[in-house]
């Protein structure tokens, strides 16, 4: 087997090539009880007395370094952060280790820091230990950073994206489709008309604000592979399904038509400032309502409900139904 862009773009190739190959040649994927690498969920966790450690890693590779909304230096605190707060964690400190091709600017790399350290000012995360490492020009595509994340939990606030219970409603935290259609319709040079710029951003404080009220049974960040993606792979592994109203999913009129041209769907593409949740039917309503009192929060809909079914159905604008497949691969590579 030869190793494809695919095998790093989300989807089922990528699936299949973490539970075969890596999966299958690890023996040791989590301490003492806590959530481990089999979960494959956003992060680990490692039971300390009445708390939970979370912890998640990450590498990002996005192409251009530099994007409507945002940059490497954002992508890469702001993904860490929520992918940590998808666990029911408040995030503490980051590490984070840069690889820097020789000749890259000190101008460039100067803003690229500026923007991590915004991240972690906003969100009150520290970077407290790293790494820098320079390659050779013809060996290294501009810049890799690599960040792992750690928060801290009560032991029972921990959300497996498995969590989800039938009846539960579903919420999304904003419009999706922004990050991976900005990006593919920036890199590609098609010259839209639009202030379409990407979604980026760290999501702790939607987060926090649900838990505040409770009910909240799973989280999940739809990053590479959009929301089609997310919803799967959470249904999936509760062994349910869901039934989605696509009129209640929020789509800007940018992305919408930016995809038809493309040819992309925008359920598929990366998303880096939004979250999935499975809540208490119960407490939707005032999740709902504390969510669009954020900062990143405003969009936020009620968007359908979990089923017994083992599929992920999505009514459609038109009145029929379909099944809301996972994608092979995100559609936009080398998206975060």
């Amino acid at each position: 087997m030869k190793i494809g862009m695919s095998h790093g773009a989300g989807g089922e190739i990528m699936q299949s090539l973490i539970s075969d190959m890596i999966l299958g040649n690890i023996k040791n994927t989590k301490v003492n009880g806590g959530v481990g690498l089999e979960e494959l969920d956003d992060g680990a966790t490692i039971p300390l007395g009445e708390n939970e450690i979370v912890i998640s890693t990450d590498s990002h590779t996005i192409d251009p370094l530099f994007f409507p909304g945002g940059d490497i230096g954002r992508i890469a605190m702001a993904g860490t952060v929520n992918d940590v707060s998808m666990m029911g964690a408040r995030p503490l400190a980051i590490a984070n280790a840069m690889i820097i091709s020789e000749g890259f600017s000190g101008e460039e790399l100067e803003r690229i820091i500026k923007s991590m350290d915004e991240v972690c000012q906003e969100t009150g995360v520290a970077i407290v230990t790293g790494d820098t490492k320079v390659m050779e020009n013809d060996k290294l595509d501009k810049m890799i950073i690599c960040t792992t994340g750690v928060g801290i939990a009560p032991k029972d606030a921990i959300t497996p994206d498995s969590g989800l219970e039938v009846g539960d409603k579903i919420i999304i935290s904003g419009s999706v489709g922004d990050h991976g259609i900005s990006l593919m319709s920036f890199r590609e040079g098609f010259g839209f008309d639009t202030d379409l710029k990407s979604d980026v951003a760290p999501v702790w404080g939607i987060v926090e604000a649900a838990l505040s009220i409770g009910g909240v049974h799973a989280m999940k960040d739809p990053t590479r592979g959009g929301i089609a993606n997310a919803l799967n792979e959470m249904a999936s592994k509760a062994g349910l399904g869901m039934f989605l109203d696509e009129e209640k999913i929020p789509v800007k009129r940018e992305v919408h038509a930016a995809s038809e041209m493309l040819g992309i769907d925008p359920f598929e593409v990366a998303n880096e400032g939004k979250v999935i949740m499975s809540v208490d039917p119960e407490k939707a309503d005032e999740i709902l309502e504390v969510i669009r009192k954020t900062k990143y929060g405003k969009d936020a809909q009620i968007i359908g409900e979990v089923t017994q079914d083992k599929h992920v159905i999505l009514e459609t604008m038109m009145g029929g139904k379909r099944i809301l497949e996972a994608p092979i691969a995100d559609p936009v590579p080398r998206v975060c």
